[in-house]
């Protein structure tokens, strides 16, 4: 399934998109589930009622038209994510390959609409974009054995968005997280689309175009630590719970990576990412 949530921003509905491309169909699923977040996703009795109502044809048609479409998960936990983990990315950076996976958070409230404006921190000069696989929890994982599927903690995948500042993160002291939760840095959506439609997280082909200009082309086979390993791995070190959210990392093709002058966003930059079978995002830049 791919679930949505369409509206103004703080008063989105759920929403199902009911088929692909030209003939896709916007469904309201307000009237059988309040909301598509963490309780939902860990409520297997209620993603059947969406599916069978689905293939029953009972979920009435929205019209799509003006509909604002927002973030796909309401009330992320948390947003974990995975630095330096493609092998072409470390390269360009020239960071050798972790040993273990990089870890650092943002914080939930930098999650917006995949549509939706993206702010250019004040005092900012290197502002740049990361596309990057972000896998949703959807039941609660800690301490996952090696003898567990880790995928089996995974509700679905959507498109992440993870938006820095490289001087506010590398050059302004501290750990990374000043240069990553800056307003509205993590547009995640359009959809999220539930595990049983992505076989394998690691065959999905990942692009960003920056004014349209084709920045990053990359494949999450690529990974350094795939997607089961990272699920694994974090589930050592703190708790997921359902509606969490990991970034899994970008590839190569980062305004950090270019040679000077580095072509960092500002206002007015228009930029589009997509990943296989998750939809497309749109952002255009303003100054904060």
């Amino acid at each position: 399934m791919k679930l949505l949530r369409v509206g103004t921003a703080g008063a989105e509905r759920p929403a199902l998109l009911d088929g692909d491309g030209d003939l896709a169909t916007l469904r309201d699923l307000s009237g059988l589930v309040p909301d598509i977040d963490g309780a939902l996703l860990q409520d297997a009795a209620a993603l059947d009622r969406i599916r069978a109502a689905a293939a029953a044809g009972e979920l009435p048609e929205l019209d799509p038209a003006g509909l604002r479409v927002g973030p796909p998960l309401a009330r992320v936990g948390k947003v974990v994510c995975i630095g330096l983990n493609y092998h072409d990315h470390a390269a360009e950076t020239g960071a050798e390959p972790p040993g273990e996976p990089v870890v650092f958070l943002k914080a939930s409230d930098t999650v917006v609409g995949p549509d939706d404006t993206v702010l250019v921190p004040r005092g900012s000069r290197k502002t740049d974009w990361e596309v990057e696989l972000a896998v949703v929890i959807g039941r609660t994982a800690r301490y996952v054995a090696d003898d567990e599927d880790p995928l089996s903690y995974v509700a679905g995948y959507a498109v992440s968005h993870d938006v820095s500042e490289r001087e506010f993160q590398i050059e302004r002291g501290g750990t990374w997280d000043k240069g990553k939760n800056c307003e509205t840095f993590n547009p995640l959506g359009p959809w999220l689309v539930t595990a049983d439609e992505v076989p394998d997280p690691q065959a999905l082909g990942l692009r960003l175009w920056v004014n349209g200009e084709l920045r990053q082309d990359g494949r999450t086979a690529d990974q350094i630590f795939p997607v089961a390993e990272v699920v694994r791995y974090v589930s050592h070190f703190m708790t997921l719970h359902p509606g969490d959210v990991i970034n899994t990392g970008t590839p190569a093709g980062v305004a950090m990576g270019h040679p000077e002058p580095k072509p960092y966003l500002r206002a007015g930059d228009v930029v589009e990412l997509e990943i296989d079978g998750l939809g497309r995002q749109r952002q255009e830049l303003k100054d904060a």
